[in-house]
């Protein structure tokens, strides 16, 4: 401690001597005006949803930010990977840095966030135990209030338990609040975790209602919920029932025609910010709000960074000048920035979801001015103007009269992204990278897809084919003619959830159902839960589409992609096992740590 601040300190205690000397102790004993702990804040209706804003805090924090965890989702895929080129860290040699200690360890924008998924699932838990074991603590005006409270604690554990077992399989049910350290937990069988949670949407979905504020849980979402569990566990006519009552109820429609503030074409009306929860809007059933100047999170989306190129940089002109300025800068004539935002192209997507599965020309979703290409850039380049070069606000071009490549990192910064879903004015940040804006969790549109592969499973193609093409044809694309096979509701996801679902989660579940019903894949292998971790239909699918994994793209900072079959299931970061002294949290086979499993329980602790 250096002698400025030890002589500040003693002269503080000196004056405090001082004042407080004749005074009775007395005055010195705390007299708090309240206490906010459980016992008395949830004591009643409002108390209780309280406690469920916490839970809808943690669902935001998947989609907002620098590097949202959702992009990990994408990257454990076909449909992007982390274009993140000029340092090591980000997730592309999945088989060098996807293991349990950097699990445990790196939780940050230029690492896949793991860690994140694992800690922030138990959070919410807890938040959602809380009240589910104090709801008969509090009072209610009636017997419906006390359920529909109950219904969304129930439904708010689900969501994450649904995430937890297809992303790390087997873990541990927690379905209590704990009131005290507790050092010995045990993984629990996945499907013993997804009857448990079917159970406890049924109970939901008589309960929760569709009257509710937007941005909290619906009946509409219980159902949409219930389907992917219910699909899951392999109840394919309960998946087709339970996605039927949100489909048939009334309630939410698919939106057909341009609508809202900007009335352009359906497809970009319904991802602009200010038509996403207005009241003409039917199709969103659980919805993320966030306003600008409405607390303001964590700066909004960022979507704009994370998805679009970089394009500012290493490109250059035919005649070898540089080419693009992602800034804003006085005087410019075209601030590019602010019609696409600053990207630095993390979020790289696939040929398979740039190119190959956009077949149809009328498709609303791949249009020009829905979705942009690199070509639809201008050179803009304040320099140029000065030297009169002829490639001034001119469209960009990729390569040179002698066919020459014209940007020297082509991972990063040239690619194409739908815009009408990327595109959030951003009034906090210069250059723009994505402002506030409400967000779909569930959406009318997926439920469709959701009921179209639960007749798939079942062999009605008809019915799978009619779900499929209310989607397709809703885009402008022309209907699709079947065989509906999984590829082919995997395609149609890929071209309307992009940045929406959580692609891994959902492959991963696809990947289960075909080793649990041995029925052939599309690509005409059959699989088996005895070796899922070796063998399985997530890998197989990831492998055949995702040309950056499987050909082994080199970066230009020499990092290979690279994935394997075991990355089906996440490693368990080894921070959660270690700490766990008296209890034994299973490690996933492929990952250091797996040798020491003992056999899951089949049955819930506590329960």
């Amino acid at each position: 401690m250096n002698f400025l601040k030890t002589s500040f300190l003693i002269t503080t205690a000196a004056v405090a001597t001082s004042l407080l000397s004749g005074c009775k102790k007395s005055w010195l004993e705390a007299k708090p005006l309240s206490f906010y702990t459980p016992g008395n804040a949830y004591i009643d209706a409002n108390g209780m949803r309280a406690a469920l804003v916490a839970c809808a805090r943690n669902t935001r924090l998947e989609y907002y930010g620098d590097t949202p965890p959702i992009l990990t989702e994408m990257l454990f895929s076909e449909i992007t990977v982390d274009g993140i080129t000029d340092k090591s860290g980000p997730a592309q040699d999945l088989n060098l840095v996807i293991n349990p200690d950097f699990a445990a360890k790196y939780d940050d924008a230029d690492h896949a966030r793991l860690l994140f998924y694992w800690q922030e699932a138990y959070k919410q838990i807890k938040y959602a135990n809380t009240v589910i074991s104090r709801i008969d603590s509090a009072q209610y005006s009636s017997e419906e209030e006390r359920n529909a409270i109950l219904g969304s604690a129930y439904f708010y554990r689900a969501a994450k338990y649904y995430r937890l077992t297809h992303q790390f399989g087997d873990v541990p049910a927690v379905m209590k609040e704990e009131t005290e350290p507790k050092l010995d937990y045990y993984s629990t069988k996945r499907e013993v975790i997804l009857k448990k949670i079917k159970a406890d949407l049924e109970f939901a979905d008589q309960w929760v209602t569709d009257n509710v504020n937007r941005g909290e849980v619906t009946k509409g979402a219980v159902d949409h919920l219930l389907t992917k569990v219910n699909l899951a566990l392999g109840d394919f006519d309960a998946a087709i029932a339970s996605a039927s009552k949100v489909i048939d109820g009334g309630v939410y429609q698919l939106m057909t025609a341009p609508f809202g503030n900007t009335k352009k074409n359906v497809i970009w009306d319904l991802h602009r910010p200010e038509n996403k929860s207005i009241a003409e809007n039917k199709e969103g059933l659980y919805m993320i709000i966030d306003r600008f100047g409405d607390g303001a999170y964590d700066g909004g989306t960022s979507i704009m960074r994370q998805a679009v190129p970089y394009w500012g940089t290493y490109i250059t002109t035919p005649t070898g000048k540089k080419g693009t300025n992602d800034g804003v800068i006085s005087g410019m004539d075209l601030i590019q920035s602010n019609l696409v935002g600053r990207g630095i192209g993390r979020c790289r997507p696939t040929n398979y979801s740039q190119y190959e599965i956009w077949t149809d020309p009328n498709d609303l979703r791949h249009a020009k001015g829905n979705w942009m290409n690199m070509e639809d850039l201008l050179y803009n380049e304040p320099e140029l103007k000065k030297n009169n070069d002829p490639y001034y606000l001119k469209p960009l071009q990729l390569r040179g009269a002698n066919g020459s490549l014209l940007c020297s990192d082509t991972i990063r910064c040239w690619f194409g992204w739908p815009q009408y879903k990327t595109f959030i004015p951003d009034n906090e940040h210069t250059p723009m990278t994505g402002g506030h804006s409400d967000w779909y969790l569930f959406r009318l549109a997926e439920t469709y897809l959701l009921r179209a592969e639960a007749y798939f499973w079942k062999g009605d193609q008809a019915s799978a084919l009619a779900d499929l093409n209310k989607v397709h044809t809703r885009a402008g694309a022309a209907p699709l003619t079947g065989p509906v096979t999984i590829a082919t509701i995997l395609d149609e996801r890929a071209r309307e959830l992009f940045y929406e679902e959580p692609r891994k989660t959902e492959l991963t579940r696809i990947a289960y159902i075909f080793a649990m019903t041995g029925k052939p894949a599309d690509n005409g292998k059959v699989y088996h839960l005895n070796n899922f971790s070796d063998d399985n239909y997530f890998y197989d699918r990831v492998k055949a589409r995702n040309n950056f994994y499987r050909d082994g793209v080199i970066t230009n900072h020499n990092d290979k992609y690279t994935i394997s079959p075991y990355h089906v299931l996440w490693p368990v970061p080894s921070s959660a096992i270690q700490g766990n002294i008296n209890g034994r949290i299973n490690q996933n086979k492929g990952y250091v740590g797996y040798e020491l499993n003992k056999p899951p329980l089949d049955t819930i602790p506590d329960a």
